[in-house]
Protein backbone atom coordinates (compact mmCIF):
# COMPACT_ATOMS: atom_id res chain seq x y z
CA UNK A 1 0.00 0.00 0.00
CA UNK A 2 2.91 2.25 0.95
CA UNK A 3 4.40 2.08 -2.81
CA UNK A 4 1.33 2.25 -4.77
CA UNK A 5 0.87 5.56 -2.27
CA UNK A 6 4.09 7.00 -3.59
CA UNK A 7 3.32 5.35 -7.19
CA UNK A 8 0.32 7.69 -7.22
CA UNK A 9 2.10 11.34 -6.13
CA UNK A 10 4.53 10.65 -8.80
CA UNK A 11 1.48 10.33 -11.28
CA UNK A 12 0.35 13.61 -10.28
CA UNK A 13 3.32 15.00 -9.89
CA UNK A 14 4.40 14.12 -13.95
CA UNK A 15 0.71 15.19 -14.82
CA UNK A 16 1.05 18.69 -13.27
CA UNK A 17 4.90 19.30 -14.34
CA UNK A 18 3.14 18.21 -17.91
CA UNK A 19 0.65 20.70 -17.70
CA UNK A 20 2.57 23.77 -16.68
CA UNK A 21 6.02 23.32 -19.17
CA UNK A 22 5.14 25.37 -21.83
CA UNK A 23 4.11 28.17 -20.02
CA UNK A 24 5.80 31.66 -18.96
CA UNK A 25 7.80 34.50 -20.05
CA UNK A 26 11.49 32.91 -21.35
CA UNK A 27 14.18 35.30 -22.75
CA UNK A 28 17.42 35.25 -24.19
CA UNK A 29 19.51 38.50 -23.65
CA UNK A 30 22.46 38.14 -26.32
CA UNK A 31 19.85 38.69 -28.41
CA UNK A 32 17.02 40.90 -26.24
CA UNK A 33 14.15 38.85 -27.26
CA UNK A 34 10.89 37.28 -25.36
CA UNK A 35 8.85 34.56 -25.76
CA UNK A 36 5.49 34.60 -23.94
CA UNK A 37 3.97 31.87 -24.20
CA UNK A 38 1.18 29.16 -22.39
CA UNK A 39 0.47 26.58 -25.20
CA UNK A 40 -2.14 24.97 -22.93
CA UNK A 41 -4.44 27.52 -23.88
CA UNK A 42 -5.15 30.37 -25.82
CA UNK A 43 -5.40 33.25 -23.12
CA UNK A 44 -2.34 35.59 -24.26
CA UNK A 45 -2.75 38.94 -25.57
CA UNK A 46 -0.53 40.84 -27.43
CA UNK A 47 0.23 44.38 -26.34
CA UNK A 48 -1.44 47.04 -28.90
CA UNK A 49 -2.84 44.47 -30.92
CA UNK A 50 -5.72 43.44 -29.75
CA UNK A 51 -7.60 42.78 -32.56
CA UNK A 52 -5.88 39.77 -32.94
CA UNK A 53 -7.88 38.25 -29.97
CA UNK A 54 -5.94 36.00 -27.82
CA UNK A 55 -3.43 33.32 -28.97
CA UNK A 56 -1.40 30.85 -26.89
CA UNK A 57 1.52 33.13 -27.38
CA UNK A 58 4.50 35.78 -28.90
CA UNK A 59 7.98 36.42 -30.01
CA UNK A 60 9.09 39.85 -29.13
CA UNK A 61 11.89 41.84 -28.76
CA UNK A 62 12.49 44.27 -26.40
CA UNK A 63 11.66 48.35 -26.81
CA UNK A 64 10.10 47.13 -30.11
CA UNK A 65 6.15 46.49 -30.76
CA UNK A 66 7.07 44.16 -33.58
CA UNK A 67 5.92 40.51 -32.84
CA UNK A 68 6.08 36.53 -33.93
CA UNK A 69 2.81 34.77 -33.34
CA UNK A 70 2.37 31.64 -32.16
CA UNK A 71 -1.04 30.17 -34.62
CA UNK A 72 -0.81 26.87 -33.84
CA UNK A 73 0.78 24.52 -31.33
CA UNK A 74 0.90 20.78 -30.64
CA UNK A 75 2.62 19.29 -27.23
CA UNK A 76 4.07 16.54 -28.21
CA UNK A 77 5.79 15.57 -24.68
CA UNK A 78 6.06 17.12 -20.92
CA UNK A 79 9.58 18.65 -22.52
CA UNK A 80 9.39 19.01 -26.40
CA UNK A 81 6.58 20.87 -28.84
CA UNK A 82 6.08 22.50 -31.77
CA UNK A 83 4.68 25.84 -32.69
CA UNK A 84 3.54 27.49 -35.59
CA UNK A 85 4.54 31.66 -35.84
CA UNK A 86 3.96 33.93 -38.11
CA UNK A 87 4.83 37.70 -38.55
CA UNK A 88 2.02 40.46 -37.38
CA UNK A 89 2.39 41.37 -41.38
CA UNK A 90 1.31 37.85 -42.43
CA UNK A 91 4.40 37.80 -44.96
CA UNK A 92 6.83 35.04 -43.12
CA UNK A 93 5.79 32.26 -41.39
CA UNK A 94 7.93 28.97 -40.11
CA UNK A 95 7.74 25.86 -37.79
CA UNK A 96 9.83 25.55 -34.65
CA UNK A 97 10.38 22.80 -31.73
CA UNK A 98 10.18 23.93 -28.30
CA UNK A 99 12.38 21.75 -25.76
CA UNK A 100 13.23 22.08 -22.75
CA UNK A 101 17.03 21.64 -21.64
CA UNK A 102 16.62 21.77 -17.97
CA UNK A 103 13.91 23.30 -15.74
CA UNK A 104 14.86 27.04 -16.91
CA UNK A 105 15.81 26.79 -19.77
CA UNK A 106 13.98 26.02 -23.59
CA UNK A 107 15.70 25.48 -26.94
CA UNK A 108 13.75 26.85 -30.07
CA UNK A 109 15.05 25.46 -32.97
CA UNK A 110 14.02 26.49 -36.69
CA UNK A 111 12.56 23.48 -38.68
CA UNK A 112 11.00 25.23 -41.67
CA UNK A 113 9.85 28.16 -43.26
CA UNK A 114 11.23 31.72 -42.86
CA UNK A 115 14.21 32.82 -40.52
CA UNK A 116 12.59 35.14 -37.75
CA UNK A 117 14.37 38.38 -38.54
CA UNK A 118 13.43 41.58 -35.76
CA UNK A 119 13.97 45.29 -36.16
CA UNK A 120 17.30 46.10 -34.52
CA UNK A 121 18.71 49.37 -34.49
CA UNK A 122 16.96 50.54 -38.16
CA UNK A 123 17.92 47.06 -39.32
CA UNK A 124 16.63 43.14 -39.90
CA UNK A 125 18.10 41.15 -37.06
CA UNK A 126 18.22 37.73 -37.89
CA UNK A 127 17.84 35.38 -34.61
CA UNK A 128 19.79 32.06 -35.24
CA UNK A 129 18.32 28.78 -36.37
CA UNK A 130 18.75 27.50 -32.44
CA UNK A 131 18.29 29.61 -29.67
CA UNK A 132 17.97 28.90 -25.91
CA UNK A 133 15.71 31.16 -23.65
CA UNK A 134 15.84 31.17 -20.06
CA UNK A 135 12.70 31.42 -17.77
CA UNK A 136 11.69 34.49 -15.78
CA UNK A 137 10.41 32.95 -12.65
Amino acid sequence: MKYFSLFIYFIIGQISYAQTTFKGYFYNKEYNIYLIVNLHEKDVEVPNHEILGLLQGYLGKRNNSFYWLITNSEINSSKKATIELINEYGSEDLVAELQFVNDSTISMKQKKGNSIKVPNNGKWLRIPKEINLIKNK
